[in-house]
C-alpha cells in the first residue's frame, strides 16, 4: 500500500465520515447524559433542602407560591382532569357523528356513542376524581391532628 493510499484510508476514517461522525456523537451523547445526570442529582439535592425543607418561610409572593409547588401542596391534575374531561366528551359526541355513515348499524352505533360514551367519561373522570378528593380529605386530617 503506497503513501498515498494510507493517507486516503486514513482521512476517510474521520470524524466526518457518517460511520466515524456516528460514534463520536454517540460518544458525546453518552458523555452528556452521565453529566446531565450528574447534574440533575445535585440540583434535585439542592432543591429539595434549599426549597422544600428549608426551615424559614420564603419572603416574596412568588417564593411562597414556588415552594408549595415544590412540596407538591399545589396540585395541576385536577384543573388537567377537567379539561381533558371536557375534551374527552366533546371528541365522543362529535366523533359518534362519522357512524351516520356507516348505515343501519351505523345509526346504532351514533346512538349509543352519543348516550353512552358521555357517561362512561363521566364515570372514569368521577373515579379519578375520587383519588384527588381522598388525598385532600387526608391532607386536612393530617394538618388538624398536627397542629393540636
Amino acid at each position: 500500500m503506497s503513501n498515498y493510499e494510507t493517507y486516503q484510508l486514513l482521512n476517510s476514517l474521520d470524524s466526518s465520515s457518517s460511520y466515524g461522525g456516528s460514534m463520536n456523537a454517540l460518544a458525546g451523547a453518552g458523555i452528556w447524559a452521565i453529566i446531565a445526570a450528574i447534574l440533575a442529582i445535585v440540583g434535585g439535592i439542592l432543591v429539595y433542602f434549599l426549597f422544600v425543607k428549608a426551615k424559614t418561610e420564603p419572603k416574596g409572593k412568588f417564593a411562597k407560591w414556588l415552594k408549595d409547588f415544590l412540596s407538591f401542596k399545589i396540585m395541576w391534575i385536577e384543573p388537567i382532569l377537567k379539561v381533558v374531561y371536557y375534551i374527552a366528551t366533546i371528541f365522543i359526541i362529535l366523533i359518534s357523528f362519522s357512524y351516520l355513515s356507516l348505515g343501519g348499524v351505523g345509526f346504532l352505533g351514533f346512538i349509543l356513542t352519543l348516550i353512552l360514551g358521555p357517561i362512561i367519561i363521566r364515570i372514569l373522570y368521577e373515579m379519578t376524581m375520587m383519588f384527588i378528593m381522598v388525598w385532600r380529605n387526608t391532607r386536612d386530617i393530617a394538618e388538624n391532628t398536627k397542629k393540636k
